[in-house]
């Protein structure tokens, strides 16, 4: 619901903050006070066109904004699209703002952030119905008209089980349409991929291999000086030269002089150790030199062949990937998809079979689905009738069109194949008439003014469980009505704020008087200038304002307007 409301330079408003409550809230006030002027700032907020016209004398820009508190429905419905932006702030409130320059130029925020004006539409339907000068409304969206229903009908579990199987179906037809594709060029893409498998099969790499070729001809490129090389490491290490002692009898020598030292001076034992180790080591590592250079081999021919190897092993690289992990994933991928097209016709046999049955159970679902929807129709068409017949539209009636559209191919149902989605086979529209003798149309097409906002009312009351928008906004709903009628509105206002949050501007009293929360709109010059102040009213503080709106502030008018409020609150404890 919508819990405050600021509004800065719009019109002749110049400032004003609103706090609003759950239930139903009214405004009232003289003609021309402003109070249309709150709504068209609301509506602005939602996404509706704006204007730098609205802007007020003197001033840059006009501000909306709006602070709505989510219920766990609503923010349901709306967190796919929240979590999608990145709009997500605190999980149970949502700020709306929007900014009109005089220049023209708006901007959009929600939660602080500036996004589109397609986004702030989305956003405002799923939060506000506004019944006034637009379109804002959900009811007069054909495409809502089948959720309502189904909502209405509590068919969410009928409906959720179609829209599974048929998501099953889609799938299905999808692979069967990719195999069908795959059929089309089985010929030219098996023998590119039994060409691919068998390069790759026939090459048998390794990852890793390469490295290990390139260290392997680095070696038989340069075999004669590591020979050379390591023939010298291994005589000074343990042979020596002639005539010149090696470096593992030079430790030895060093060795003995410090056994001779330690003898003298026990501290220096454990240089000898260390030199005799030192010694051990020369000698060892002089070993390891001589048998790598008996291991050197002067091979041309496998130099060649690791050449072709590691040529083979890039040219792999380059045409499937850029690594040999790369490589092996292609032929594996190639493996497969040889052994789909091999089995195509034995797939799609399976497949054609589980489509069969997918068909056969959406028929199933789609009939009960379709026969629910009629009957819940016929109760809908009978309640809203009641409701109209109660605002003094005796002569209204109110119907339901489902129909069927014929499709090739689509879903058989008594002998006819129709076309068909995830919510079935039906397309639903309500259809009015709002006077007698009239024929029934689209309720999209009726033109607003007091009926159709009495028409709306009639539908609201009977789809508040089904309509999930928290709230709802009525723009001088008593046009065309006098007083009787203006207290059965009022009762059924009351009775739609216990689901929803009800705004409802209005000059009848007897309306008026069921209001949970009440605000005066008025006119006033402050500086020389026209602004647009609200006060709400609690207690007593009613009373004179339904007197004004009775005829004037006389004793009979105030009697009257305490009356009324009296006997509203009383049928409140009972209703």
């Amino acid at each position: 619901m919508l819990l405050e409301l600021h509004i800065r330079d719009f019109a002749i408003i110049d400032n004003l903050d609103l706090e609003l409550s759950p239930g139903f809230i009214a405004f009232t006030g003289e003609t021309g006070a402003g109070k249309s002027i709150i709504i068209d700032a609301v509506e602005m907020l939602l996404g509706g066109r704006a204007d730098s016209a609205v802007v007020r004398t003197g001033a840059e820009g006009a501000i909306v904004e709006g602070t709505f508190k989510l219920d766990a429905p609503t923010l349901e419905r709306l967190l796919p699209l929240l979590e999608r932006e990145g709009l997500l702030d605190e999980p149970g409130y949502l700020s709306l703002g929007r900014e009109i320059r005089r220049e023209g130029r708006n901007t959009h925020r929600v939660n602080g952030r500036s996004v589109n004006l397609g986004l702030l539409r989305e956003l405002g339907e799923g939060l506000v119905d506004v019944h006034g000068q637009s379109e804002h409304l959900s009811l007069l969206r054909v495409r809502e008209h089948l959720n309502l229903l189904d909502r209405f009908a509590q068919l969410e579990g009928a409906r959720t089980a179609f829209s599974e199987a048929f998501t099953a179906l889609k799938r299905v037809r999808d692979e069967l349409e990719q195999i069908r594709q795959g059929e089309r060029d089985a010929v030219r893409r098996a023998e590119l991929l039994t060409f691919q498998l068998s390069e790759i099969t026939a090459a048998a790499p390794r990852v890793g291999e390469e490295t290990e070729l390139l260290e392997e001809r680095n070696r038989l490129a340069n075999a004669e000086q590591l020979a050379l090389l390591a023939e010298e490491g291994s005589v000074a290490l343990d042979e020596g030269p002639a005539g010149v002692p090696s470096a593992a009898d030079l430790l030895g020598q060093a060795a003995d002089a410090l056994a001779g030292l330690a003898k003298i001076d026990p501290s220096m034992a454990g240089a000898e150790a260390e030199a005799q180790a030192l010694m051990e080591q020369a000698g060892d590592l002089g070993k390891r030199l001589r048998a790598y250079r008996d291991e050197i081999e002067f091979n041309p021919r496998r130099l060649e062949q690791v050449e072709e190897r590691v040529d083979l092993i890039r040219s792999l690289k380059r045409k499937y990937g850029g690594s040999l992990e790369a490589v092996l994933a292609q032929a594996e991928t190639a493996r497969r998809e040889l052994e789909s097209i091999t089995h195509a016709e034995d797939r799609m046999a399976v497949l054609q079979i589980e489509e069969s049955r997918l068909l056969e159970q959406l028929s199933v679902h789609g009939r009960k689905l379709s026969q629910s929807r009629r009957q819940a129709a016929e109760q809908l068409g009978r309640g809203i009738e009641d409701e109209l017949g109660d605002l003094h539209m005796e002569g209204a009636r109110f119907g339901v069109d489902i129909r069927w559209e014929d499709a090739p191919g689509g879903l058989q149902l008594e002998d006819r194949q129709l076309a068909f989605d995830a919510s079935g086979v039906d397309q639903v529209e309500f259809l009015v008439a709002p006077n007698p003798g009239e024929g029934l149309k689209p309720l999209a097409r009726i033109a607003s003014g007091g009926e159709t906002a009495r028409l709306m009312l009639g539908l609201k009351g009977v789809l508040a469980r089904a309509d999930e928008t928290p709230t709802l906004i009525f723009d001088e709903i008593d046009q065309g009505i006098g007083g009787r009628v203006g207290a059965i509105v009022g009762r059924k206002l009351w009775g739609l704020g216990r689901d929803h949050q009800v705004l409802c501007v209005t000059h009848l009293p007897q309306l008026a008087a069921y209001s949970d929360q009440h605000f005066r709109v008025e006119k006033q010059v402050d500086g020389g200038r026209t602004v647009t102040r609200v006060r709400r009213l609690d207690g007593q503080e009613r009373v004179p304002e339904l007197a004004q709106m009775l005829g004037g502030l006389t004793r009979a008018n105030q009697e009257s307007a305490a009356e009324l409020l009296r006997l509203a609150e009383q049928e409140k404890t009972t209703m």
